[in-house]
């Protein structure tokens, strides 16, 4: 039976602004570029089916302005869609700043995308050769987190679930936190998101920490930015998997980029160690261009990882965070 990603996550609209700097409160900055484009979720879809990962989405999207955005590049990104026809109100936009030194910052409004029921993810019809993808943007949505709390723990035990936290994290409820973890076979956080769930100061003991949360089986990963990411878990002490060295323009999409394919990875037999090298390989090539859904061809990974580079020290011109 082929793996397929379930992805459990939401489709909305970014509006990219590139700015100088973000204002300070109360402040105002001239943006230099705007661009509408389907993001979110679909930078995760679209890095695992750029790397030969089939996926199912089980989430809502509108019939509005970002609906339709938003279905348009569900129909185009070739991931099946299980929602039968969009809701009858709109799907929800992030604003996403891009700065000069590339770091994004963001804010979201919710949509349709917050009405996830069970019957939405029954519909995937998981089975144990698949993975699933869930983000704390979910849980963040009372409807959401109802279903996929419910969900969880009646799928089979080999199926393979990916947690992603998201930035949202300081702002989710410990508790469907603990309940997501508990049943996750990888847990996937950038630095700061891991500084927040931990309260450590660094990646491998961010990782280390969290490798202790889930269940002994399971791996945490960190991510690093130009660095690679820290892998814990699985009985074996934390292990930097160590990054490209790139020109970064965009950092916008790269831990989406990261999880994408490092799922794909998952899903053809490579161990974790493996499949965040290729990952972090992806994660540094998306970087190199604009735009939220960057990620690379799985050729292009290959390529990338079979050259061998890798970056040891981190160059003002190649930071990027995942």
């Amino acid at each position: 039976m082929s793996a397929r990603l379930i992805h459990t996550g939401q489709v909305i609209v970014d509006v990219v602004m590139t700015v100088p700097a973000v204002p300070e409160p109360g402040g105002d900055v001239i943006a230099t570029s705007l661009d509408e484009t389907a993001g979110g979720g679909l930078n995760v879809i679209v890095a695992a089916i750029r790397d030969e990962l089939p996926v199912v989405f089980t989430g809502r999207f509108g019939s509005g302005h970002y609906g339709s955005i938003v279905g348009d590049a569900l129909a185009a990104s070739g991931a099946t869609i299980v929602q039968p026809e969009p809701a009858v109100h709109d799907s929800g936009f992030c604003i996403a700043l891009v700065d000069a030194n590339t770091e994004r910052t963001f804010v979201t409004y919710p949509g349709a995308e917050s009405e996830l029921t069970i019957s939405d993810l029954d519909a995937a019809q998981v089975n144990s050769a698949d993975l699933v993808y869930v983000t704390g943007y979910g849980l963040a949505h009372p409807s959401n987190a109802e279903a996929l709390t419910a969900w969880l723990p009646t799928l089979p035990e080999d199926t393979t679930v990916f947690f992603d936290p998201s930035p949202l994290i300081g702002l989710l409820d410990p508790r469907l936190v603990e309940t997501i973890l508990s049943r996750s076979d990888v847990v996937s956080v950038n630095l700061r998101e891991g500084i927040s769930m931990t309260g450590e100061r660094d990646a491998e003991s961010a990782a280390r920490a969290l490798a202790a949360r889930v269940r002994p089986t399971a791996h945490a990963v960190v991510r690093d930015g130009a660095d690679g990411c820290w892998v814990a878990g699985g009985g074996q002490v934390p292990e930097l998997v160590p990054g490209f060295e790139v020109d970064a323009v965009d950092s916008n999409g790269a831990g989406d980029a990261h999880a994408g394919v490092l799922l794909a990875g998952l899903s053809r037999g490579l161990d974790v160690y493996a499949a965040a090298r290729r990952a972090n390989a992806a994660a540094a090539l998306a970087v190199t261009e604009r735009g939220p859904a960057t990620a690379p061809l799985r050729a292009r990974t290959d390529e990338l990882v079979d050259a061998g580079g890798t970056s040891t020290h981190r160059r003002e011109s190649s930071v990027h965070r995942q």
